[in-house]
């Protein structure tokens, strides 16, 4: 039996709202109640604040490979888009170039209080062997000691290439588990494309009826300013109509970004038990809006929160995307509370992937956690540590990070590879 005791922490947020003192325990991985502790590792989180693993919801770890390219910001989604696609030509994808940015973008997930990415992969060259390309993928997380949720995406892909290439990752990476997760927990496959605006109704359909095979999630794009356009230049209608029509409003699909919805539209995902997440870092300074999140809490709609690819945001940091999720939010309405998005941007992206183990610190949940220093001059002054982290010290880095019960972040350094060479490797990869 394995026994980790985190202890010392100046206040630990268990859940939503419940915010208490004392120790962490994770037996066998597992967050406990008690244990006997002889003999148990010692974390100390004197003068630290510890918070459940952080699940970044929304991501693109290829475009880790492509971050700050020229004219690449600032642009129309119309211009982005086809800027996007040719970088990634010139650049080749294949198995090896996914492995390496997955690497890369998994390994700052850690060192930023991630433990958790849902990977939305959208670039599918024609001919790919689209097996090894999940495969690079899922075993970067693995070396690394992350959690993955690899989403099968597809943009404007052939419909049924990208059905057949579901079904084979599924068989590949998590044959004849529920809900496509893996038995330990550390692997997901779901299934999206990338919205309306880019991909027809037999894509949506096909991959729906592979999600509905295999129990898998379903996760889309919505409601960003290209696909209202789109869709209302293409068939006269809004995203989220063509959803409801298409089947793709249900309680199993999560849509990201939803910056250009109404109150109906809001009543409409509530009602269909559908999911949210809120991605600021890369619609906000893109200029492509801000999701009305104060509304969608309010209506009763799970949010949870990610920070979209790096050739939007730039940066995988979800804490500090949390800190701009919160200051932005009074632009479109009530400001949110630090711990709202706090649990944003645990608990709810981690209910948004169906996970309910993860993002919470309660008896019975998965064992990751970390350890947040607040002892510095960063966050001298504040009076409630829990709301520091966010509103102090944006860039701050965890002390100590457990995935599973396992450190994979020590002293603010990973221990399960070597950072220098893994942005060396992804460098030489892409000559730059």
């Amino acid at each position: 039996m394995s026994v980790v005791v985190v202890r010392g922490a100046v206040a630990v947020v268990e859940s939503a709202g419940r915010v208490r003192l004392g120790d962490v325990i994770i037996v066998d991985g597992v967050v406990a109640e008690s244990a006997d502790i002889e003999g148990a590792r010692i974390v100390d989180a004197t003068g630290c604040v510890v918070t459940a693993g952080l699940v970044n919801a929304h991501h693109h770890l290829l475009q880790t490979a492509f971050r700050t390219l020229p004219g690449t910001r600032g642009i129309p989604m119309r211009e982005w888009l086809p800027a996007m696609a040719a970088a990634y030509d010139e650049a080749t994808v294949d198995a090896d170039l996914v492995g390496l940015a997955a690497r890369a973008g998994l390994a700052e997930a850690l060192l930023c209080g991630v433990t958790t990415v849902a990977d939305h992969h959208l670039t599918w060259p024609s001919g790919a062997d689209t097996v090894a390309m999940a495969r690079a993928a899922a075993e970067a997380a693995s070396d690394l000691g992350s959690r993955l949720v690899f989403v099968r995406g597809a943009a404007r892909d052939d419909p049924q290439e990208a059905a057949a290439s579901a079904e084979a990752i599924v068989a590949a990476l998590v044959p004849g588990r529920p809900g496509g997760v893996s038995e330990d927990g550390m692997l997901q496959v779901a299934v999206g494309p990338a919205g309306v605006h880019s991909d027809p109704r037999e894509t949506f359909e096909l991959l729906g009826e592979v999600a509905a095979r295999h129990g898998l999630r379903r996760r889309t794009q919505a409601n960003e300013v290209i696909d209202v356009e789109i869709a209302l230049e293409r068939y006269g209608r809004r995203p989220l109509e063509l959803l409801a029509e298409w089947g793709w409003l249900a309680p199993d699909v999560t849509l990201a970004h939803l910056c250009d919805v109404t109150a109906d539209e809001i009543a409409q995902v509530a009602a269909s038990g559908a999911s949210a997440t809120h991605a600021p870092g890369c619609d906000v300074p893109m200029g492509w809006g801000v999701a009305p999140v104060r509304r969608l809490l309010d209506a009763g709609v799970a949010v949870g929160l990610g920070t979209s690819g790096g050739g939007s945001n730039d940066a995988g940091h979800l804490l500090a995307d949390a800190r701009l999720a919160m200051q932005v939010s009074a632009l479109v309405g009530p400001q949110l509370a630090a711990s709202e998005v706090l649990a944003m941007a645990s608990e709810g992206s981690a209910d948004g992937l169906g996970r309910s183990e993860l993002g919470r610190l309660a008896p019975g949940s998965a064992g990751d956690v970390c350890v947040w220093d607040v002892s510095g001059v960063a966050d001298a002054g504040v009076a409630d540590p829990v709301a520091g982290l966010l509103w102090a010290a944006p860039g701050r880095r965890p002390r100590t990070v457990l995935v599973g019960g396992r450190v994979v972040v020590e002293d603010g350094c990973l221990v399960t590879a070597d950072e220098a060479e893994v942005v060396a490797r992804l460098f030489e990869r892409v000559a730059r």
